[in-house]
């Protein structure tokens, strides 16, 4: 994810896509895991692949899927690092079901359900990782 913009930015310019037609979905330690919000741009909160893709479509307003994944304990960089490319501490039932939740509100967000600003759901019971 981290240099996800290198793939979309030229992904979108062969579609010819305006801004606001590139849907991303992503993690997000700001959010508690399993609660999954929708919206329309916003700050990149120090996510690397999100800065990438910012800086390769040219703009930040693209809608964003956010996928809850917690925050570590701890501020220091390289935990919170680890924390976001290691395995989930919550069982496989769980994480497959934030996915399953997170796909549909992506189809919501396409279907024109959610105007990207939404929240999709109780979030389950999170784990400590």
């Amino acid at each position: 994810m981290n240099d996800a913009g290198r793939s979309v930015g030229p992904a979108r310019g062969a579609y010819r896509l305006p801004l606001e037609r590139v849907l991303v979905i992503h993690d997000e330690i700001d959010l508690p895991f399993g609660e999954i919000r929708s919206r329309v741009g916003g700050g990149l909160a120090g996510h690397n692949g999100l800065k990438s893709l910012r800086d390769a479509l040219g703009g930040g307003d693209f809608v964003r899927v956010r996928v809850g994944v917690g925050r570590p304990d701890s501020t220091d960089p390289e935990i919170v690092s680890a924390h976001v490319l290691g395995r989930f501490g919550e069982d496989a039932a769980q994480v497959e079901e934030l996915i399953a939740r997170a796909a549909d509100a992506a189809e919501a967000v396409l279907a024109g359900e959610d105007g990207a600003g939404g929240s999709a759901g109780a979030a389950p019971q999170a784990q400590p990782r």
